[in-house]
C-alpha cells in the first residue's frame, strides 16, 4: 500500500470522528486488518489518527482562525476531514513536506467532495501553512 492509501484511511476515520466526536477503535481495527498494509502504513494510520483525535481542539482552532467568514461546524464534512488531516500533518509531522500535505488533501476532496471544494481546501491550507510553518516554508 502507499502513503496515499494510508492517508485515505485516516481521512475516512477522521470523517467518522467528525460526527461521533470520539475515536472508534473498531473502525481502526477493521482498516488495520487490510493485508496490503505495510508496517509503516499501520504506524502512520494509528499515530496520525490518534494524534488528530488527541489534538482535535487545537486543530479545530487553527482551521477556524484560517476560515474567515465560515463557521467551522458548517464546513462540508469531507472538506473538514481533509482540512483536519492536512493541518495535523502541517503542524505535527514536519517530515511531511507541506506541498504533499496540501496536494493530498486537495486530491481527497476532488474524489470525495464537491466540485468547488478543492479551491476552498487549498486556500484554507495555504493560510494554515502560513500560520504554522511560516510563509517561507520551501517544502
Amino acid at each position: 500500500m502507499s502513503r496515499r492509501s494510508a492517508r485515505e484511511v485516516v481521512f475516512k476515520l477522521v470523517f467518522e470522528f467528525s460526527f461521533l466526536k470520539e475515536r472508534n477503535e473498531k473502525s481502526l481495527e477493521l482498516f488495520l486488518a487490510d493485508a496490503k498494509l505495510t508496517e509503516d502504513d499501520r504506524d502512520y494510520i494509528v499515530n496520525t489518527y490518534r494524534g488528530i483525535t488527541e489534538n482535535y481542539d487545537r486543530l479545530l482552532a487553527v482551521i477556524s482562525d484560517c476560515t474567515e467568514g465560515y463557521v467551522v461546524e458548517r464546513i462540508y464534512r469531507p472538506d473538514f476531514a481533509a482540512l483536519i488531516l492536512a493541518a495535523f500533518e502541517l503542524i505535527y509531522l514536519p517530515e511531511v513536506p507541506s506541498s504533499v500535505a496540501i496536494s493530498e488533501a486537495v486530491e481527497l476532496v476532488k474524489r470525495y467532495s464537491s466540485e468547488k471544494s478543492n479551491k476552498f481546501v487549498n486556500g484554507v491550507l495555504a493560510s494554515v501553512l502560513k500560520a504554522t510553518r511560516g510563509a517561507d516554508d520551501g517544502k
